[in-house]
């Protein structure tokens, strides 16, 4: 004990040091995210977090948790440089772009580790153990929403292939970023405490461990119908190509090519704007590829923006081609990529700076599910597969999950690998299998244990076969959604308050 407080005392006379700790603390957090998947790095990030804000003032935990969240961003998400590249900004613009948005991230575990500070008379016990947790919680819950929302790096997901990866149909993602957090400040805790808690922490630590890995046996679902063929198109179109004239008939050559060696599939898909062209305008290569998809007996689905002439409104959509027929539009858009946030104020100033912002509308939220191989799907589009609260919204009624995205805007990036395992967690939140297609990668059929069950390698023009079966039923999550979790850390943040008061109360009643 001793020495642990001669530590302590050392380290508050070197704040500068605790600060390169924090620093260092949020630059390693992306491995434990794919493609790294050390998922036992996403607890020791943060309890070292944490005790970097023990004993720190509001103003120098605030600094802290903004270099942490500088650090985790800044490593885990840099890659959206890339992407403002492709929409033909030049790197002097991209980078700086790509810097302001790290440090927008970063403010959320700052504001985060300053309200923690700022809490009144908490013990130190239940600010470490309730109030850090919580707050964890919530700030990602809150970045998940606001300003239409960024989920990456929620500690949750980093778990899908860990014992807790059980608990994701019960709680979904923030309800495994709590118990993550939370084992974190169990253990912080236990490192200056007497051998009795140390053993309880023990316990605790592998009761749960062993709890989700026994849930991980659980079926939240169970088959609702017979085994569908499919087969997901890849056609690894260089994003700086792709809307070139002069590639557009041999983009639309090489996917029907590719379709055509599996017509025996009763479910083909092609990935986000995988035809280079508005619908009104491909009516011709729309027609070609459901006649022979009807000769078939089969349907494919297809990504291609649309427009409503008389309206002026752009989408983002994917048409179901062949023996059955629907549309979908994207009702989730991208901030900045796919349109401008309060446009009239920002649209000056974006266009005074060379920067170009794409200008789709969302389509309605409530949509008919489209109807393949005979049974109801829940599709998403890119960046619509992070929300697990809106993908569940089309169930139980859907029987399987199908995204399509275009993973070409990150190059070689790690970005495409955190994307592949985010819809990991959506198949294992849901109990369904899920389809996903991609233009350069990574193409995947996901079973609804979260697990691979066959993929393309990246960047390169192919298909993948594969065999699913539709299911039924819900999950905890899927009934409950998020309400449950995130209500329970408002709860865990008052109880510091409202334990005392409630015992106070009955005291004085009894």
């Amino acid at each position: 004990m001793t020495s642990d407080r001669t530590i302590l005392a050392q380290l508050r006379a070197r704040p500068a040091f605790v600060d390169a700790v924090a620093l260092l603390a949020g630059i390693v957090l992306p491995l434990a995210f794919a493609p790294f998947e050390i998922f036992p790095v996403a607890l020791i990030s943060p309890l070292v977090l944490f005790a970097c804000w023990q004993d720190a003032t509001p103003r120098r935990a605030f600094l802290r948790g903004w270099l942490y969240g500088a650090g985790a961003f800044g490593a885990g998400v840099f890659w959206i440089h890339e992407s403002f590249q492709f929409s033909n900004i030049g790197l002097g613009i991209a980078i700086p772009l790509t810097i302001a948005f790290v440090a927008y991230l970063a403010l959320f575990p700052a504001l985060q580790g300053y309200l923690a500070r700022r809490f009144g008379v908490v013990s130190k016990s239940a600010r470490l153990l309730l109030i850090y947790p919580s707050l964890w919680v919530l700030a990602e819950w809150l970045r998940g929403w606001l300003f239409t929302g960024f989920g990456w790096l929620q500690l949750g997901y980093s778990q899908v292939d860990s014992p807790l990866a059980g608990f994701l149909p019960l709680t979904g993602v923030y309800g495994v970023s709590w118990l993550v957090v939370f084992l974190a400040a169990l253990i912080l805790h236990a490192s200056s405490a007497n051998g009795r808690v140390r053993a309880a922490v023990v316990g605790v630590t592998a009761t749960v461990l062993l709890a989700g890995g026994m849930l991980r046996g659980v079926s939240w679902s169970e088959d609702a119908g017979t085994v569908v063929r499919v087969a997901l198109v890849q056609g690894n179109i260089p994003q700086d190509q792709k809307w070139l004239p002069s590639m557009r008939q041999p983009t639309l050559d090489r996917y029907l090519a590719l379709t055509r060696r599996h017509w025996n599939a009763e479910l083909v898909v092609w990935p986000e704007s995988a035809v280079p062209g508005f619908l009104h305008r491909m009516r011709y290569f729309i027609d070609l590829v459901d006649a022979e998809a009807k000769r078939n007996q089969t349907q494919v689905l297809l990504g291609i923006p649309a427009v409503d002439p008389a309206a002026g409104k752009f989408t983002n959509s994917v048409l179901l081609v062949g023996s059955a027929s629907g549309i979908y539009h994207k009702r989730h858009l991208v901030p900045f990529g796919e349109y401008l946030p309060l446009d009239s104020l920002l649209r000056p100033v974006t266009e005074a700076a060379g920067i170009p912002v794409s200008n789709f509308s969302p389509g309605p939220q409530n949509q008919t599910l489209l109807r393949a191989a005979g049974y109801p799907l829940a599709l998403s589009i890119c960046y619509e597969i992070a929300f697990g609260s809106e993908i569940i919204r089309d169930l139980p009624e859907a029987r399987f999950l199908v995204t399509v995205s275009n993973d070409a805007w990150f190059g070689s990036s790690i970005g495409p690998h955190q994307h592949l395992e985010i819809a990991r967690v959506r198949a294992l939140e849901t109990g369904r299998f899920l389809l996903r297609a991609t233009n350069t990668g990574i193409t995947a059929v996901i079973a609804p244990d979260g697990r691979v069950a066959a993929r393309l390698a990246q960047f390169e023009a192919g298909v993948l076969e594969g065999e699913i079966t539709p299911r039924s039923g819900a999950t905890p999550y899927v009934t409950l959604g998020d309400y449950p979790i995130i209500a329970a850390m408002f709860l865990l943040l008052a109880a510091p308050w409202l334990g005392p008061r409630l015992e106070q109360r009955h005291g004085k009643d009894v």
